[in-house]
């Protein structure tokens, strides 16, 4: 005897306004202008030719230590500050810390010469002065994300400016492994692939060749469209996902010097590693890092794997540091809000939290 087999088990029910609002949405990310970026509010206290130091206060402050934030060279830094409910800087502001946010800038042709020796030195060194000026206090904590992330160790152990504690998020360390293609990075460590004639010739590359390049490297630019289409009936979602898009497409040039510079110093001869790397006349040991270290990497990053941060517990001399690993991707850490939450409950106990003055 058959069965007789409702179709209601086969074809499923379709939530018409549902999808209404999906593609309304869908397309209003196609036809709309790329949304206004609102940054934490802010004051302007510093600048260097095209790099900025941005002071934004806490909203009720609790602890005595700012924190100095450092991104990226390769991208442009409002990822950091992307908006209500996704901000890195909001996230921290809320939680009662002063944040001072170092936003580098895009270099013109002009700027062709400027080395990581004169960024780090002669930028991020006379930044943190001007941060620990401003603030009165005595002691200041650098935390450091992606190759800020590495520029912020490499800061930490040549200068002798007070830094209480270090934060390194998805930190590039070992240059010898990575996301680079293997036949990339073995013609990169032997010679046969040289970035000097490249950079030499457009003197700062363009942005466009940037975007192209981690377009090509990385899937983080192929994915959001698969999660846009599957959640653009959530606006929140969707206001979330067009701040992103617009950072993605908003890619950063880079002075040539420092670009021939990362690429001989860093990813060729694996010179931080190895101990070898002089910046500004000092030479960067990792060992001179003493004081409280927090590292932590992702679970489905695809941009700087786990084993490029982890040597760096094994060269700081911190007694006191933390490795952890957290669910999600590299760029899903700070639009998610998961940064400043791992990052306090880390930094609350070695902040010197203020006393609360009796009502």
């Amino acid at each position: 005897m058959s069965e007789t087999v409702s179709l209601k088990n086969i074809i499923p029910v379709v939530d018409f306004e549902k999808e209404k609002v999906r593609w309304n949405q869908i397309n209003k990310v196609l036809t709309e202008p790329k949304p206004d970026i609102i940054p934490t509010p802010r004051e302007v206290i510093w600048k260097k030719n095209k790099s900025t130091l941005y002071f934004h206060p806490a909203k009720e402050k609790k602890y005595q230590i700012p924190l100095f934030l450092v991104y990226s060279l390769l991208n442009k830094s409002y990822i950091l500050d992307i908006g209500e409910g996704s901000s890195v800087v909001g996230g921290l502001t809320e939680r009662g810390y002063d944040v001072y946010f170092f936003d580098w800038g895009s270099p013109g042709y002009e700027d062709r010469e400027i080395t990581l020796d004169n960024y780090i030195i002669d930028y991020l060194e006379n930044a943190v002065k001007r941060a620990l000026r401003h603030s009165g206090a005595g002691e200041i904590s650098m935390v450091g994300y992606c190759l800020g992330g590495t520029i912020s160790a490499i800061f930490t152990s040549i200068t002798k400016l007070p830094i209480k504690n270090l934060v390194l998020a998805t930190v590039p360390i070992d240059f010898s492994v990575g996301i680079v293609p293997d036949k990339w990075l073995k013609g990169l460590q032997k010679g046969q692939i040289d970035f000097d004639r490249f950079s030499d010739v457009y003197g700062v590359i363009p942005s466009e060749y940037l975007y192209l390049m981690f377009r090509g490297l990385s899937p983080v630019y192929v994915s959001p469209w698969v999660n846009l289409i599957t959640r653009a009936h959530d606006e929140k979602y969707v206001e979330k996902w067009r701040r992103m898009d617009k950072w993605t497409k908003d890619t950063a040039s880079f002075a040539g010097a420092a670009f021939k510079q990362m690429f001989n110093d860093l990813y060729k001869d694996n010179k931080l590693l190895k101990g070898e790397l002089i910046i500004g006349g000092r030479k960067v040991d990792l060992k001179n890092i003493k004081c409280p270290v927090f590292v932590f990497s992702t679970s489905r990053d695809t941009l700087v794997l786990e084993k490029q941060s982890l040597p760096v517990m094994d060269m700081i001399s911190s007694e006191d540091k933390t490795y952890e690993v957290f669910e999600g991707g590299h760029v899903s850490l700070a639009l998610t809000g998961k940064f400043a939450v791992f990052a306090d409950k880390w930094l609350k106990s070695r902040s010197n939290q203020l006393e609360e003055v009796p009502v």
